[in-house]
């Protein structure tokens, strides 16, 4: 065997020394965590740490391209970051030791510092990184130093190939080689290591998300009834195909957060807080929020990500408690004028202080949603929703506190990131079908769609083929200014292909803005043009 083929033999397998010793740096560190401090996953914090300092291109560069699948995105990306980083420390331990065990300190280190800066983390979470890197770092010394007995005994020349008696022939024939034992105890070890390494892993992770998930408890969670109902007028929806329902599923429904794992809260031990600039700090338990009874509220909400066109807007039915109610009984104080709201895992949003409290705009704390608890992934057990205000500024998931203070002495997640403090909604319209992409036959068709100006309501929307003249559309029953509506028009349509485009007009008697602009710093703008192909 030529020298340059047995090299690459053994940095081979120092890269699979390098991956085994990662495998067993994250099941040491999954089985600590599952003890002591389960937010303590490092490949979940190092992951949410990502998304903290990802750059506004980058992010939405995310959300367009893989929408809700952006989060199992962003691991398989950090699975393959692993893979390679754990396989350079195998190949680095081997030729130039102990660089590989320092690189895996390294990571101990990183993950120890993306953990222990997490919101909410316990005093323990510092254990499974730091217990995980010893973990590797061991099992990487011990495959290392079997990797260079194989390797020096395969360099050196042994009996069988420097005798020319047939009787030691025979004697080497029938006896293992000392390189032969060094490498079957390197595959052994590694064999063993490695499947232990993802027995152990995946079963702590597995026991972690069942032991901790808390859907059972939504599942068994029965709200009392509403005090008051929302109110759907007849011809609120029209019965189009293709159009989007009034009234938005759950599972259809938008998710765009910075949770890599939906956070699981147990609605028997969440408490909200209230403090910051209020004459009384105050603390409230998911059953004192319930008992302040609940009213039903029908809201749009619309994503600072959502592009033209898009459908990061949704529409529900909401059960919840008036925000207003909850800080009259904190007392915000003079000179007060936002609310930082926080949710479990860090993330913050800033909301004037004047749009939760205004007795005409019904800012809530959500706990169902369409009939039902909140899903998990929709922000269980208490959410927080703002007519009019995009999510970023408003509708925190999984809330915990809420903060009165200024814009000028606290700022939240989104700002420093590209974004503007504050961030009311740019009413907008949407051609929901025909699809584009999608031919349609000739003849007498619908075009039909939605539009949004939550808190100020629809007047009208228009419509326009090819170069023809504005058409204004038949608008569908509204249920109350904070919902969106359904519009169509009826249209005689000839083959070819065809230009639609859709604007709207609020009832303040604003026209839809026709400038396009981009999703930052506060939301994209612009009239829809799709273009229709007719058989």
């Amino acid at each position: 065997m030529s020298t340059r083929i047995r090299r690459g033999r053994f940095v081979a397998a120092s890269a699979l020394a390098g991956l085994v010793s990662g495998l067993v740096f994250l099941a040491v560190a999954e089985l600590v965590a599952l003890v002591v401090a389960r937010e303590a996953s490092p490949i979940l914090a190092v992951g949410s740490f990502v998304i903290d300092i990802v750059p506004q291109p980058l992010k939405e560069f995310a959300i367009e391209t893989f929408g809700e699948a952006d989060k199992i995105a962003l691991l398989v990306g950090l699975g393959i970051a692993v893979a390679v980083a754990s396989a350079v420390a195998g190949i680095l331990e081997l030729v130039r030791p102990p660089l590989g065990v320092v690189a895996l300190g390294i990571a101990g280190v990183l993950s120890t510092a993306a953990i222990v800066t997490r919101a909410g983390v316990t005093p323990l979470a510092f254990a499974p990184p730091v217990l995980g890197a010893i973990g590797g770092a061991v099992i990487l010394v011990l495959l290392s130093r079997r990797l260079r007995a194989w390797r020096n005994g395969a360099v050196a020349p042994t009996e069988s190939e420097v005798e020319t008696d047939a009787e030691t022939q025979v004697d080497a024939d029938t006896t293992p080689a000392p390189r032969n034992l060094d490498r079957r105890r390197f595959f052994a070890l590694a064999a063993i290591a490695g499947a232990s390494a993802l027995i152990v892993g995946i079963t702590a992770r597995a026991v972690s998300v069942a032991t901790s998930s808390v859907e059972a408890v939504r599942k068994a969670l029965r709200l009392p009834a509403p005090k008051s109902t929302v109110m759907v007028p007849a011809g609120a929806e029209f019965d189009i195909p293709g159009l989007t329902p009034l009234f938005t599923p759950p599972e259809d429904f938008y998710r765009v957060d910075t949770a890599l794992t939906v956070p699981t809260i147990d609605p028997n031990t969440w408490r909200l807080v209230v403090d910051g600039m209020v004459d009384q700090r105050i603390e409230l338990s998911f059953d004192d929020l319930v008992n302040m009874g609940l009213d039903e509220y029908s809201i749009t909400l619309t994503c600072v990500s959502n592009e033209v066109g898009g459908n990061l807007v949704g529409n529900a039915k909401w059960l919840g408690v008036p925000v207003r109610d909850i800080l009259r009984m904190a007392g915000p104080q003079s000179g007060a004028d936002m609310v930082l709201s926080r949710s479990v895992d860090g993330f913050t949003a800033s909301t004037p202080l004047t749009s939760l409290t205004d007795d005409g705009l019904d800012a809530i704390l959500a706990v169902g949603m369409n009939g039902e608890p909140l899903p998990l992934e929709r922000g269980f057990p208490v959410r927080m929703i703002v007519p009019g205000l995009y999510g970023y500024v408003s509708a925190t998931k999984w809330l915990s506190e809420l903060k009165v203070t200024t814009f000028a002495q606290d700022e939240a997640y989104w700002t420093p990131r590209g974004y503007s403090a504050e961030a009311p909604i740019k009413f907008s319209s949407r051609v929901d079908t025909p699809k584009i992409g999608a031919p349609v036959a000739a003849g007498r068709i619908p075009i039909a769609g939605v539009a949004w100006a939550q808190a100020v309501g629809i007047e009208r929307v228009e419509v326009q083929i090819d170069d023809g003249d504005w058409q204004s559309a038949t608008l569908s029953e509204a249920v109350n200014d904070t919902t969106w509506v359904q519009w169509m028009v009826e249209w005689d349509a000839t083959p070819g292909t065809h230009y639609v485009a859709v604007r709207a007009v609020n009832k303040n008697g604003d026209l839809q803005i026709e400038e396009r602009a981009p999703i930052a710093p506060n939301g994209s703008s612009g009239w829809q043009r799709s273009l229709i192909t007719v058989t």
